[in-house]
This record gives structure tokens, sequence and C-alpha cells, in this order.
């Protein structure tokens, strides 16, 4: 049997994967084995009571984090004329049309949050295999199909996550680093919990939120109290 390593000793002495942590406890075992190399990102895992299946029950949408994520968002907008000079204003690293979809379609660049006007979308959408796999496709529902370009890049370079349900009904979004305390975590987490209740289908059944769990980048699941969050 192979020799434990410090993280795996630590893991094992700390954390009981039956048990449900509050947020304080949670976020002391993850700094207790964080990185010494980078500020690891704290990711949160949320099970709805949806079937994914149905097209009614799909829950997808945005917040901004009253709390800001720690990490420089890189931001592309597809905008012309005066909205194109709003972007450029508001901070926006890319900003063009045609000529911004040739660097997509080419991969010249990399980015986090894809923004576009109304009219810009006759444009945008001819990319959708490059940006679709990538989860960059601007949506009206998570605030990135927008005439207001300013507001729109103000909310993701503040600390805005979009979010939707994966196969088997759970929301993932990153809420912070490890080098956050407890009650940023905690605000951040509950910002967004308090979203997902807004956007309850009318057809889920039960309780609407259940597990929440909170990793680091290279930490294991730490399960959550939801009673402390919700």
């Amino acid at each position: 049997m192979s020799k434990l390593t410090r993280k795996e000793k630590i893991i094992q002495e700390k954390l009981d994967p039956e048990k449900s942590y509050s947020v304080d406890e949670a976020m002391e075992i993850l700094q207790s084995i964080k990185s010494e190399k980078f500020d690891e990102s704290v990711d949160i895992s949320v099970r709805l009571s949806v079937d994914p299946n149905k097209s009614d029950q799909n829950v997808r949408g945005a917040v901004t984090l009253p709390n800001s994520l720690g990490k420089k968002v890189v931001v592309a907008v597809f905008a012309d004329g005066d909205q194109a000079s709003s972007a450029e204003e508001a901070g926006a690293d890319f900003v063009g049309m045609e000529d911004l979809a040739e660097k997509f379609t080419k991969e010249e660049i990399v980015v986090d949050v894809v923004i576009s006007t109304n009219a810009a979308m006759k444009v945008v959408g001819k990319l959708g295999q490059v940006l679709g796999p990538k989860g960059l496709m601007p949506n009206p529902k998570t605030g990135t199909v927008s005439d207001d370009v300013s507001t729109a890049i103000k909310n993701v370079k503040a600390g805005q996550i979009r979010f939707r349900t994966d196969k088997n009904g759970i929301i993932h979004g990153s809420i912070g680093k490890v080098s956050f305390d407890a009650n940023k975590i905690k605000a951040n987490a509950s910002a967004l919990l308090e979203e997902l209740k807004k956007l309850k289908p009318a057809s889920a059944k039960g309780v609407f939120i259940g597990s929440i769990a909170i990793n680091s980048t290279m930490g294991p699941g730490v399960k959550i109290n939801s009673g402390e969050l919700v």
C-alpha cells in the first residue's frame, strides 16, 4: 500500500465524507490543504429537485456576487458604432463585429465572457459551433445579450457568475478563492442560492434546493449544512 501524502493525511483526518459542515469548517479544511503555488478557486455544487430532461425545468441565469471572484475577467463584446465605443470605455478587452468573429474562428483569443448587443447577434449566431461548446454563447437570461453594454461589462467584471443545470440537475459555479475568509464565501454562496430560489420552475416538485458542497481547485468536495445558507 502506497504511503499517504501530507495532503491525503490531512483530508483523512479532517474530512468525514458522510458529515455536513458549516462554511467556516469547510473553509478551514480547504485552507489547510491549499496549494502553495497559486490561489485556488472555491467552487460550489447545488443539487436541484428538477428533471433536466424537461425543457421547462432547465434552470439558468446569472448573479453578481457581493464579493468579487478575485480574478481578472477577460471580456469580448460584439458591438459597433456608439455601443462599441461604450464597450471600450467600460473596459472590454476585445470589441468588434466580423473582425472579432474571425478571431474566434481562428482561435486567436481566449476570453471568459462574450457579450453581444441585440443587433450584433446576427454575427454571433454564426459562431454557435465555436462559442457553444465553450459555454460562451451570449444569452439574454444571463445578461450577456444587452444593448446596455456598459452595465453588462461592469457586472461581469465585478464578479457576475453565469450558471445552468447540468444533465444531473446540478448547478456549478465559482464563489471565490481559498484565500477568502469564510464570511465572504458564505455571502457569495447565499447570493447564488437566493437567485436560484427566484428561478424555481413552476413544475418543480419537492424541496427545490437539495444537497450543497464546496471544493477548491485541487481539493475534495465538502458537504455543507444547507440550513446555514438557504
